[in-house]
């Protein structure tokens, strides 16, 4: 029987609210901050693009250092995701997130006051390299939060929609910022973003000292950051050389020594960088494999778009990242839809290959464009269509790619996830601009290169571009099709997924 001694103990606690239960009641606000940190991150890869031509000429830089501007942040980004995530895991992911949030800060301060070359791409790197400690924390802390089956789908399907949309909104937040303000707003509004989520991570989230306290694999990170940033340098070599130059050759035969001596140290160290056994699940498996053809679909479906609505149609920058707000609208649509209604029915099998076709049945629609098409003829259906597509591959490949990930590899997880998005992003700009280059030279073979003659190459180019996504698109959905498991996702044998208090 319980004493009055007892109840004296006992009631002190039933009126303090624990920590994790004020976590979960404030999960949705937690999502928030976690949406506005991913969406900083990925539009930061697309909306200074836009402004790039405004800050070349205000710096007095030349085009060849123009792209330097781009590949600085890929390379410190892509190269330094495993090692950020490995961070997290040791430090805490709110103590990630926070620091990662500030460095982001300051770097875009730093660069949005660059009175030169040198100091825009110091900032841009030091961007990327932040970005890469916020990135993994993100999706961890996102994966720690919502357990519950359906409350997770719901958060990954806003999730999924901010990180396929993202680079959308930069391309729109770009143009308006380049024209209405100046080029050094698209680096200090991140200022902004991150200031929010900053006070919001202090707010809402618990403390977190870490999970994972094992030695650091030395070996591990060295030959991995290296390996992945020759692969990203490699790929963007290749943008303004070729295939066939030295230092794109030594580039790839670097990044495949360095990456396979990586997985051999993996085997063999007690405390691996990468435990293989985040990897052994298909469905994990096929869904980083989707985040990869994904990357390489829609940065290209991106980066070519964009150059016909400006370069053939005459779209200004505000105008043309305004184009691209009905694929937003119908990616958030879809991955609202497969995270929450047919994901836990269905599982990612048949979703993620579905919407690879319907990707590729976009692109090979707009393949159909030329000179004297218009944005509402011939370019709005196949766009949301590939929207649509798009929230069928992200919000499932998101969400099942950290479901039943044991809490002390949840970082290491996350970081494979963007990981693979990174490097897709990176084949995908490096092989298509080869490929659109050669095409309108071989058109203007025997032609006279007169101005509608470059103009009609520039619209073949970009077909071309589009014709071959959609092919990688249709061989990703035969893939996944096969690698991904029947059924409702479960959790890994063995993951200790922590249930939230209700």
């Amino acid at each position: 029987m319980e004493t009055t001694q007892d109840r004296e103990i006992g009631a002190p606690e039933m009126n303090t609210e624990s920590e994790h239960d004020r976590a979960h009641r404030q999960r949705w606000w937690i999502l928030a901050v976690l949406a506005i940190s991913q969406l900083m991150v990925i539009l930061d890869g697309t909306i200074v693009n836009i402004a790039l031509p405004t800050a070349q000429h205000a710096l007095n830089f030349s085009n060849a250092d123009r792209q330097w501007i781009v590949t600085a942040y890929s390379l410190a980004f892509g190269g330094l995701l495993l090692l950020g995530g490995r961070i997290s895991d040791y430090i805490g992911r709110k103590n990630a997130l926070i620091i990662g949030l500030a460095g982001f800060a300051g770097a875009s301060a730093f660069g949005a006051a660059a009175q030169n070359f040198t100091m825009l791409v110091t900032a841009r790197t030091i961007q990327g390299a932040f970005g890469a400690l916020l990135a993994p924390a993100v999706l961890a802390l996102l994966t720690t939060t919502f357990t519950d089956p359906g409350e997770r789908g719901k958060a990954f399907g806003i999730y999924g929609a901010v990180a396929g949309a993202g680079g959308a909104i930069g391309l729109i937040l770009g143009g308006v910022l380049t024209t209405y303000a100046s080029w050094r707003w698209t680096l200090l509004v991140n200022l902004i973003f991150a200031g929010l989520a900053i006070a919001g991570s202090l707010a809402l989230l618990k403390r977190d000292r870490g999970v994972d306290h094992d030695p650091l694999d030395v070996q591990g990170v060295l030959s991995v950051t290296l390996g992945l940033f020759a692969l990203v340098y490699g790929f963007s070599h290749v943008e303004t050389t070729s295939w066939h130059d030295r230092y794109t050759i030594v580039s790839f035969v670097v990044a495949a020594l360095m990456l396979g001596y990586f997985f051999l140290v993996q085997t063999r160290t007690k405390y691996p960088l990468l435990p293989l056994r985040v990897l052994a699940d298909r469905n994990r498996g096929g869904s980083l494999f989707a985040m990869l053809v994904a990357g390489l679909g829609m940065f290209g479906m991106f980066l070519f778009l964009t150059y016909f609505l400006q370069t053939t149609l005459g779209f200004s920058a505000v105008k043309t990242g305004l184009a691209f707000l009905p694929m937003i609208f119908s990616l958030t649509l879809t991955a609202q839809l497969s995270n929450i209604a047919l994901l836990p029915k269905f599982g990612p099998r048949p979703l993620i290959p579905l919407g690879m076709v319907m990707a590729a049945a976009g692109l090979f629609w707009m393949t159909a464009l030329t000179i004297h098409s218009t944005y509402l003829g011939g370019v709005l259906a196949p766009l949301i269509l590939i929207g649509l597509a798009m929230g069928f591959i992200f919000a499932p490949a998101y969400n099942t790619a950290t479901l039943g990930v044991a809490p002390h590899d949840a970082g290491v997880a996350s970081a494979l996830v963007n990981t693979s998005q990174q490097i897709g992003g990176s084949i995908g700009t490096a092989l298509l601009n080869t490929l659109a280059a050669s095409a309108a030279t071989s058109f203007l073979v025997g032609k006279s290169a007169t101005a509608l003659n470059q103009k009609i190459a520039a619209v073949h180019s970009y077909t071309t571009a589009f014709n071959v996504s959609a092919y990688i698109f249709l061989g990703g959905a035969v893939a996944a099709a096969v690698i991904l498991r029947s059924g409702a996702p479960l959790a890994s044998a063995g993951s200790e997924i922590p249930v939230a208090a209700h």
